[in-house]
């Protein structure tokens, strides 16, 4: 199975860059695995609502030219399903069964999600009910996506 994870925003910050670069690395022996980011629309501190949904629908459009029909697309979302790293990793078995190329895990930018991106989700997740910089939730997310492998292999990692 092929990993996506495609963030609406830059990781910027080295910190997190690094820590990131070093979970997809570990990461490699067990799926094949990118990052695309850099997606988000500019858009003005003081927006209002429609200029806010304008950027969402925008948004939306360039990270769903990624997601192929055979792909499984994971958003994650504030009022997303929140999992244990167990049931998570359960989660990567099943998608690594279901027969489709690719599993695309989205992060939003700095106002979330499209309604179209969310509607076109297989699944939606959320990590807490706490908002979080999009460079740690991807940070998070690699993190967590090597633990449900180790987990799945029964490799020490996961305590």
């Amino acid at each position: 199975m092929r990993y996506r994870i495609i963030s609406a925003g830059k990781i910027k910050e080295a910190f997190y860059l690094n820590g990131i670069k070093e979970y997809l690395k570990r990461l490699q022996p067990y799926a094949g695995i990118e990052l695309v980011d850099g997606l988000e629309e500019k858009t003005n501190p003081r927006a209002g609502e429609s200029e806010i949904n304008r950027v969402l629908d925008r948004e939306g459009e360039r990270i769903l030219k990624l997601v192929g029909d055979n792909d499984i697309l994971v958003a994650l979302d504030i009022q997303g399903s929140s999992i244990s790293s167990e049931a998570f990793a359960q989660l990567v078995d099943r998608w690594n069964l279901s027969g489709k190329s690719r599993v695309n895990l989205v992060i939003g930018g700095s106002h979330g999600l499209s309604e179209e991106v969310k509607r076109r989700a297989n699944y939606r997740l959320s990590f807490s009910p706490m908002t979080f910089p999009h460079q740690m939730a991807v940070l998070m997310l690699t993190e967590q996506l090597y633990r449900g492998f180790k987990i799945l292999k029964n490799e020490p990692y996961h305590k």
